[in-house]
């Protein structure tokens, strides 16, 4: 029987839209990809997230060379999908109408909307 991924939390979501592009990295590689908008961040702190990221199984490592390379466990899309089916069911009582009502009252901008129906209006033809 599979066992479920850990959810990631916040600050480990966050370095996975970091590592997700790269598709695996170095911790140093992670490190200089995120000082663009985190310039605070030690590189400390990347090693460590990242090594404990892959005890949780969230994090697949190669150890073959002298620097780790990480790579995230599970593709984005995947993760996102699991996601959503967490968020679905606690906050939704598995409503997908209830969610996709909600995500169109609160921040959507005229842009996404325009998205929205042109993909809308696809799906009917």
């Amino acid at each position: 029987m599979n066992t479920p991924l850990p959810k990631p939390t916040p600050a480990e979501l966050e370095l996975l839209q970091y590592l997700w592009p790269l598709g695996s990295a170095t911790a140093k590689q992670v490190h200089e990809a995120m000082l663009a908008d985190k310039p605070e961040l030690g590189y400390g702190a990347v090693l460590r997230l990242l090594q404990i990221m892959h005890g949780k199984g969230l994090l697949i490592r190669d150890e073959s060379q002298r620097s780790h390379v990480y790579a995230p466990a599970q593709a984005k899309d995947a993760m996102q999908g699991n996601l959503l089916q967490d968020l679905l069911q606690r906050a939704f009582s598995g409503s997908a109408k209830a969610l996709v009502l909600a995500a169109l009252r609160n921040g959507i901008s005229k842009q996404e909307r325009a998205e929205i129906e042109a993909l809308l209006k696809e799906e009917k033809k």
